[in-house]
């Protein structure tokens, strides 16, 4: 079965998106409350998300769908061939790596059964360096509450492609590993507290895209 390899940094894609930026999330212990929390700090028309939380399986569409009662946002789990369109955020189903490819103009998500990645499938690392592979600088990446280090290296591919990237802050972590991890490698513009990660991304995302 073949390794799911990250991106060279020259391959990333600058281009504008119909879209506006794409945001790309990753979170673990701690995450499942973190997200309800920030998804409520977004209007219904806000810029598209992919989120990898990682759950055991037979978790992760009841969960979307628990984001999507709690959310003004469209929410639900990913399936492969979705298009990511503002107010709606795709939640990675549990054991699928989540990807995105770029079309044109515009993106899909793509579903892998790829072995493990940072001990995780799905992996936050995985979904990073897609998204800074297909969007480039038209990119928003944020790395929150969680054990390990999943996530760190895909983040500094972002950041490194041009997007735009945030941490949470050690405070308002359950578990600040996966953001400690991210910030040692220069992978994180700013830390901000979780209140602030919603008005935050925003206003890297406005509505005129």
């Amino acid at each position: 079965m073949p390794q799911v390899k990250p991106p060279h940094p020259s391959a990333a894609r600058t281009d504008r998106l119909q879209t506006g930026p794409i945001v790309a999330i990753g979170a673990s212990t701690g995450g499942t409350e973190a997200l309800r929390i920030l998804l409520q700090t977004l209007p219904p028309d806000g810029p598209p998300l992919l989120i990898v939380q990682h759950m055991p399986e037979g978790f992760t569409a009841p969960f979307a769908r628990r984001l999507d009662g709690a959310s003004r946002l469209t929410v639900r789990e990913a399936r492969p061939g979705d298009r990511p369109l503002r107010g709606h955020a795709f939640i990675a189903p549990a054991n699928r790596h989540m990807l995105l490819r770029r079309s044109g103009a515009g993106c899909h998500i793509a579903l892998q059964d790829c072995p493990p990645v940072s001990r995780h499938r799905p992996s936050c690392d995985v979904l990073f360096r897609s998204v800074a592979q297909a969007a480039g600088h038209a990119s928003i990446g944020v790395i929150m509450t969680g054990m390990g280090d999943d996530g760190a290296l895909g983040l500094r591919a972002m950041r490194d492609a041009g997007a735009r990237t945030l941490g949470q802050d050690e405070a308002s972590c359950d578990v600040f590993g996966m953001p400690r991890a991210a910030q040692r490698l220069g992978a994180v513009e700013r830390m901000l507290p979780l209140a602030e990660l919603g008005p935050a991304i925003l206003r890297l995302a406005p509505r005129s895209g």
